[in-house]
């Protein structure tokens, strides 16, 4: 058989998709990648390395535990009044160290809860609690949830201040990894729960349990660790003396916390009864903590990066503020609450209470309540209208009015036909009100009443002459201030220094520059005005036995109660009413505000001269004319300012109404100040430069006699 060879083939044929490829050159992008990633490695490596060195560094530098215990966080202040006499002393209280094992489980696992719930978990610092936190901020658009840890707090309350800085937040961050790398976990809590600050100035469980509760820190029911925990997120909002609707809600979120982490069964959660927690009476306050109240937050203003101890002297007058507490509580209505507020020429405020007795409530009215001021509102109306032309003698007419179907009455429901403009603030005429206001625009009366200091939401309807925008005591007293001063601003302040305890100034107030609001003639009209109301209206048992300025305002169904004056440089304000705002029988501003007013006054002026106001109008050229164009000049024809501040004359309106509409020039927004757009000016530029200062009075048209009033 014929052998088959098959033809050898010395290198086999490959297809071309079974040549061996080439290697390939790594792109562009693959190498920069690549080289990102090395990089990126080698730079964590060094930062964790860098990390490492810092912590083992600072943990070095940190005391020792026993010395941790000993240091004391918190500042130390007295306030002094006026004659250097101490008002009070505030600063850190510590209580008894409770050691880790003695404190409460309840607080412990409610602290954690609420504060910290992976504080087993992390080392100092919670990388997953920061994106979780920013994660609700992202979706939320606030910060709801913090993301420091108990040890980043407790490192802050020994080590740091509370600035929010980033450099603060990274020194933060490393002390919280050293001091975790130091101490144990338990040694931290006891730490902390021995330090942190709970409000009132006590430092420590126990210090917050003997203020709050009567009785040691070891031996705090479910509910009032619930309380206790929950001060740490905000410890003067939910301090339970200070609001305790607050403090209970604060700690029902607490209780809820604690059953979600599994420290305590939902029926445990449900039998806690937080309103059956008793609270223990504070002791030794009187109405200067009102005053003290108002003026200490102050100083994060004035010296925001101290923490030294310091001694802060202030404006308030010792014998002031007990004729002012006095003279409060000897005339207040049943049932009612009080405030008073007063004021030196230069806005150094003397006396201030703020309600009827402040163990019972420290909820200060003087400066935080807004109500309605009722006819005092008047003072703007008034003002906007001798701005605008009229004078004390001028001629109005108390009639029946109606505008835009509102129909204004008088008190006691009628009208005297013709009368003064002094004689019409003087019994407080609301018709004569009403029409002025719609003459000069409402828009102009709430700018004056801005003009003037008031921070509060203004509205202008028809009403708003009445007095129906809500105020604050210490603005509407701020304004009357301005008054006393002929016109020039005044600003309320209650820190004349600080020192450090060895008297080294830190701090000295200073007055700010001058400016006047409205005109001399102006402010002298409108004193004119007041003391008429003093002398022979409304206001007349506010008289003392000197000259007095001032006005009365009652709100309708006598819910609030006002008088507000001046006399020998002093300006003072009193309300009273309801906190509810239910009507108080009886009430009026010219009864019991104006009484104590009255028996305040007596006191605190005791020591001064009596001091003649000037009410001498020294017009402007523009508003004189010779005698006998007075008296052949047509009774219409003067000369007015429209919505938008021009000068106009009667006939040129065609019969159509010269105010703003009702809503123009609104003062929109909340509570709290907040800044405003200005409505229609008072009158036109000229009367504003004026009033700032800026020029001289330039030439004014004067009417001219009949036939008709013409510009000459």
């Amino acid at each position: 058989m014929a052998r088959r060879d098959s033809p050898r083939r010395s290198e086999p044929e490959r297809s071309p998709s079974r040549r061996r490829r080439e290697p390939e050159e790594p792109s562009f992008v693959r190498r920069w990648l690549r080289r990102i990633l090395v990089w990126g490695a080698a730079l964590l490596l060094l930062g964790a390395m860098s990390l490492a060195v810092a912590v083992f560094v600072t943990e070095r530098s940190l005391p020792s535990y026993e010395r941790m215990k000993s240091t004391q966080t918190g500042q130390t202040i007295v306030v002094r009044a006026s004659d250097g006499s101490e008002i009070v002393t505030l600063g850190p209280s510590y209580g008894r160290w409770v050691p880790y094992e003695r404190i409460p489980q309840t607080l412990k696992d409610a602290m954690i809860s609420v504060e910290d719930r992976r504080f087993r978990d992390h080392w100092g610092v919670d990388p997953i609690g920061i994106v979780r936190s920013v994660m609700v901020r992202i979706q939320t658009g606030h910060w709801r949830q913090g993301g420091s840890t108990i040890t980043q707090q407790l490192a802050r309350n020994i080590f740091l201040n509370n600035s929010r800085t980033f450099d603060r937040k990274i020194r933060e961050a490393l002390l919280a990894m050293a001091i975790e790398a130091k101490f144990s976990k338990d040694q931290v809590l006891e730490l902390y729960l021995n330090k942190v600050y709970f409000g009132g100035g006590a430092y420590g469980v126990d210090s917050a349990a003997r203020k709050f509760f009567g009785h040691s820190g070891e031996q705090l029911s479910l509910a009032e660790a619930a309380i206790v925990a929950g001060l740490v997120k905000a410890p003067s909002h939910y301090s339970p003396t200070a609001d305790a609707a607050a403090a209970v809600d604060r700690a029902k979120v607490v209780v809820q916390t604690m059953q979600e982490a599994g420290k305590i069964t939902p029926a445990e959660a449900a039998a806690v009864d937080l309103k059956t927690v008793k609270l223990a009476a504070e002791q030794g306050q009187n109405s200067a903590r009102y005053f003290t109240d108002w003026v200490l937050p102050q100083l994060d203003l004035l010296l925001p990066e101290n923490d030294q101890p310091i001694e802060v002297w202030t404006t308030l007058d010792p014998a002031a503020q007990r004729a002012a507490t006095d003279a409060i509580q000897a005339n207040v209505p049943n049932g009612a609450q009080g405030a008073l507020v007063s004021l030196d020429r230069d806005g150094a405020v003397l006396a201030m209470v703020g309600g009827t007795d402040y163990v019972t409530s420290n909820y200060n009215r003087a400066v935080n309540a807004v109500r309605q001021p009722g006819s005092a509102w008047k003072l703007f109306v008034y003002l906007a209208a001798l701005e605008a032309g009229y004078t004390p003698d001028a001629k109005v007419k108390d009639e029946p009015v109606t505008i835009d179907g509102w129909s204004p009455r008088n008190s006691g429901g009628t009208y005297a036909g013709e009368i003064d403009v002094r004689s019409a603030f003087a019994y407080s005429k609301n018709t004569v009100a009403a029409q002025l206001g719609n003459e000069v625009s409402f828009g102009a009366v709430a700018q004056m009443a801005r003009r003037f200091g008031i921070t509060t939401p203004i509205n202008t309807l028809p009403s708003m002459v009445l007095g129906t925008s809500d105020v604050r005591v210490i603005d509407m007293v701020r304004a009357f201030a301005a008054v006393q001063a002929k016109g020039n601003a005044v600003a309320p302040y209650g820190i004349r220094k600080i020192t450090s305890t060895e008297g080294e100034v830190l701090y000295s107030h200073r007055p700010d520059p001058a400016q006047q609001l409205v005109p001399n003639y102006v402010a002298a009209g409108i004193t004119d005005l007041l003391q008429s109301a003093v002398s022979i209206g409304t206001g007349r048992a506010a008289q003392i036995g000197r000259p007095v300025a001032g006005k009365t305002g009652t709100t309708s169904s006598n819910k609030d109660g006002w008088f507000l004056g001046f006399s020998s440089g002093i300006t003072t304000g009193v309300w009273m009413g309801r906190d509810d705002a239910h009507p108080v029988p009886g009430l009026q501003g010219g009864t019991a505000p104006a009484r104590a007013f009255a028996a305040y006054m007596k006191i605190a002026t005791a020591k001064r001269p009596p001091e003649k106001f000037d009410t001498d109008l020294k017009l402007p050229q523009w508003q004189l004319e010779p005698d006998d164009e007075v008296m052949q000049s047509n009774p219409d024809g003067y000369f007015y300012a429209d919505p938008d501040g021009n000068i106009v004359e009667p006939g040129a309106q065609n019969g159509s109404s010269n105010r703003a509409p009702p809503g123009d020039g609104a003062v929109p927004g909340g509570e709290q100040g907040v800044p405003v757009p200005d409505g229609p000016p008072a009158a036109g530029d000229d009367f504003l430069s004026r009033a700032t200062g800026k020029q001289a009075d330039p030439p004014r048209p004067r009417p001219k006699p009949a036939p008709g009033p013409k510009p000459n």
